[in-house]
């Protein structure tokens, strides 16, 4: 015998327009409230006024800030900072490249020059590096290189010669580490393939690993630009007249030093958005073959943004 089982009244389907003519009910979305992000964005607002009020009461002329923001000594300061960052950043740049190479190298004496590179100036700070190579002169009183070149270590010791050997010495060891890691990312069969088709080490260094190793490489060598528009400050510990030195200068004779501090604090932010931006394409360009379709940029974004914008307003 088998048991009843009472499921109660059939479940009647909602009535449809193909039924009965009435049209379904409308569902009505509430969107969640987040309290926090509210609470967080008055926080953040009111610490934000309060510090512009803070500086907005203090001793500051900030007519000053405006009147030297493009004065010809800090424009001159502000071309040598450009200038002597994207040389030691060049140097750098080869000397990392180098100096990957040689540590992955199956060669143990030139694997451990490279790690004795990158051990020495990795481990030694910028200032105390750029103060040896200033300090240069006291230990070799000439520069002899036999028949092909001789003259006195002062007169080859320029302020800018220092900052760059100061700057690109040490920035070599920093992007051998980072080539190296872009390097090791690339899958070991692509060598193989590469060698397979009759290339040597070189051929396959140059042609395969390295163009897709950049896709790695490109977005922390753009943090150490950035990081070296502002490490460049530190050569005006070597008389070399950059932007902060110049800055400086004019606010010791001109007894503004704290806005002169401003003005240049406004050009190294207005040099690293510009540098950011170019980062930013380059590291799209290289992210093309790792992506099936590259994100909007900035600028796409806002003009779909107001497209909306004006649909919606054209719907009203």
């Amino acid at each position: 015998m088998t048991d009843k089982i009472d499921k109660g009244p059939a479940a009647t389907p909602p009535a449809g327009p193909g039924a009965s003519g009435t049209p379904y009910e409308a569902i009505k979305a509430i969107p969640v409230r987040h309290y926090g992000r509210w609470i967080s964005a008055v926080v953040v607002a009111v610490l934000l006024g309060w510090l512009i009020y803070a500086f907005s009461q203090g001793k500051v002329i900030w007519a000053t800030v405006g009147d030297k923001l493009f004065d010809p000594s800090v424009i001159a300061g502000l071309g040598n900072t450009v200038i002597i960052s994207i040389t030691s950043m060049a140097l750098g740049l080869v000397l990392g490249i180098l100096f990957a190479v040689m540590r992955l190298s199956n060669n143990p004496v030139t694997s451990f020059v490279s790690w004795l590179y990158i051990w020495f100036f990795r481990g030694t700070p910028v200032y105390v590096q750029l103060l040896v190579w200033f300090s240069l002169p006291l230990i070799f009183q000439y520069i002899n290189l036999g028949p092909i070149y001789k003259n006195e270590t002062v007169d080859v010791m320029t302020p800018f010669m220092v900052a760059l050997l100061g700057l690109g010495l040490n920035e070599g060891a920093y992007m051998a580490e980072i080539v190296r890691a872009g390097i090791q990312s690339v899958d070991e069969g692509q060598s193989e393939a590469s060698h397979a088709l009759g290339m040597t080490r070189t051929q396959t260094m140059r042609r395969v690993v390295l163009p897709q190793a950049m896709r790695v490489i490109i977005p922390p060598t753009g943090n150490e630009f950035i990081n070296m528009l502002k490490t460049s400050s530190l050569v005006s510990a070597v008389q070399y007249t950059e932007l902060l030195r110049a800055s400086s200068n004019i606010g010791s004779t001109a007894g503004a030093v704290i806005e002169m501090y401003f003005v240049a604090s406004i050009w190294y932010l207005a040099l690293t958005s510009v540098f950011s931006v170019g980062q930013y394409y380059l590291e799209r360009r290289y992210a093309r073959g790792s992506l099936r379709s590259l994100p909007p940029t900035p600028l796409q974004r806002l003009k779909a943004n107001l497209n909306m914008f004006r649909r919606t307003e054209v719907a009203k």
